[in-house]
Order: structure tokens, then sequence, then C-alpha cells
């Protein structure tokens, strides 16, 4: 795997780059995650394929967001993103935000192959900030050192019914930085905020009826921890009406642990929905 840094639209953007043959897989993550969040697709999934996961704007080592950032700026990063690197036909793989990302970049982008919505891209509501906005105080709180950061969001997953591995604690080491005398989360609480509101202007019926190509949604039924999913079923209505070749999966994991742990389930979705459109 490369690990290297791209100035894209006059910002640097941190990408992991596995080896593949059979085309790329552009991996976006979530609200509040990196690159490392994908780690298990990737892991799946390269070799196969080429296996681009990127650090969006804000988060972990690519450059901040704009002042009012948002995820069709995102979005926008991610066109400037294959067409410098001159990706033909991508396949656009895209988890909680970045499923709503994916989805725009496809609207635009007519080469895209195929895209994948790892539980995201839905018509967002009060339900969604209920459970999302208070756990994003994390981001602007001061740790006496990485430990003491490791330590409480720890406590957060574990409350969200994730189970603690080697492989998380290096995905929330590589959250933290040291600043001054203390440690924080690399990312600015007041822009993710922003990020997350922007999931409110993505309208399914305009943004999914753009999409020419293959379209495999995986939804995530499970309770997360004692809250109900984060999204419903019934919150992807516009979308799986607008979007011209979806099919529909639904996975018993909840929506963190659908990248927290190694799901043979969702693997075995995307690999088939591959064939399909090999």
């Amino acid at each position: 795997m490369d690990f290297y840094k791209m100035n894209i639209n006059g910002h640097d953007i941190q990408i992991a780059d596995y080896p593949g043959v059979n085309g790329t897989i552009i991996a976006m993550h979530g609200l509040t995650g990196t690159h490392k969040n994908m780690h298990y697709y990737a892991e799946k999934f390269k070799g196969n394929y080429r296996f681009l996961a990127v650090d969006l704007r804000g988060r972990g080592n690519s450059a901040e967001t704009d002042a009012e950032p948002s995820i069709f700026k995102h979005a926008e990063d991610i066109l400037g993103l294959i067409k410098a690197l001159k990706i033909d036909n991508p396949i656009l793989l895209g988890y909680s935000m970045g499923a709503f990302i994916a989805a725009i970049v496809a609207s635009k982008l007519t080469s895209t192959k195929a895209v994948i919505l790892l539980d995201g891209a839905a018509k967002a509501s009060d339900h969604q900030r209920s459970i999302v906005k208070p756990s994003l105080s994390r981001l602007s709180k001061e740790f006496t050192s990485k430990e003491h950061y490791v330590s409480e969001i720890q406590k957060i997953y574990t409350n969200l019914g994730i189970e603690w591995n080697n492989v998380l604690q290096k995905t929330v080491e590589y959250e933290v930085e040291f600043v001054g005398d203390h440690w924080e989360n690399k990312s600015t609480e007041s822009r993710i905020i922003a990020d997350f509101e922007s999931f409110f202007t993505f309208d399914p019926e305009e943004i999914c009826s753009q999409i020419d190509c293959p379209v495999l949604l995986v939804y995530a039924k499970g309770d997360i921890g004692s809250m109900p999913p984060l999204f419903y079923l019934t919150d992807y209505e516009q979308t799986r009406q607008s979007t011209k070749f979806i099919e529909t999966v639904i996975s018993d994991c909840n929506h963190y642990t659908m990248v927290f742990e190694n799901r043979d389930d969702i693997n075995k979705y995307i690999e088939v929905f591959l064939g399909e459109i090999a």
C-alpha cells in the first residue's frame, strides 16, 4: 500500500492506495471518520481491485475544509481526484456521509461504473440529528494524552455496540494529534457539524435520478446500542424510487459495526454485485 498526498483543487488530500488489477474502487468514509474506517473493505478487495481510500478534507492528514463545508464540496474533491489520477470508470464505495458524496459524484460523472452505498444517501430527518449531534462535542474536548483520548472513545464505541480490537485502536489513534499542551481530535467540531447539516440539502429525487450506472444499497438494520438504527428503511424510499438501476440488501449489523467489524455478509453482497457488473 502506498500512502501519499495529492494536491486536489488547491488542497492536500491524503490517500491510501492499494494496488489491484480489475479497475479502481474509491472509498469514502463517514462524517467523523478517516480512510482507516474502510480498512476491512480494503483488505477484502485489494489485489482484485485497485482500492483508494481517502481522508476527506477536515479529517486525518488531509487539509482543512472550506469555511463553509458540505458534502457537495467533498464531491468536487473526489471528482478532482479522479481527474488527477486519470481513473477510467471508477467504482464508488461510500459509507454514511461517504455514500451521500458517492451519489453526488456519480450524478455528475457519467463514466462511473458502479456505486456502492453503505447506509447513506437517504432522506435525512431530525431522527439522525438526535443520534449524531450529541456525539460531536467530543471533537472539541482536550485530552491529557493520546491514551486518554483513546480510552474515552473506547467507552463511546462500546456503548454503540462495537467490539474493541487492535484495528479500531489504530483507527482511533490516527484521529488525534498533539496541539499546544494537550491532545485533541484533528477535526474541527463546527465544520463537522456544517458537513452534517448539508445532509439535509441532499435531494434523493434530483441527485439519484441522474445516476445511470448500477447501484448497490446496503442497509444496516441493527440497533445502535440502546438507540434505533441511524436510518430507517423508509428513509431510502426516494433514493430507491429515483435510482434507475438499484439493488437493496439488508444487513443485521448496525451503522457503525458496518465498518468497524469485518462483515462477511456485506463482503459477499459487494462481491456478487461486482461480479455482475464486470
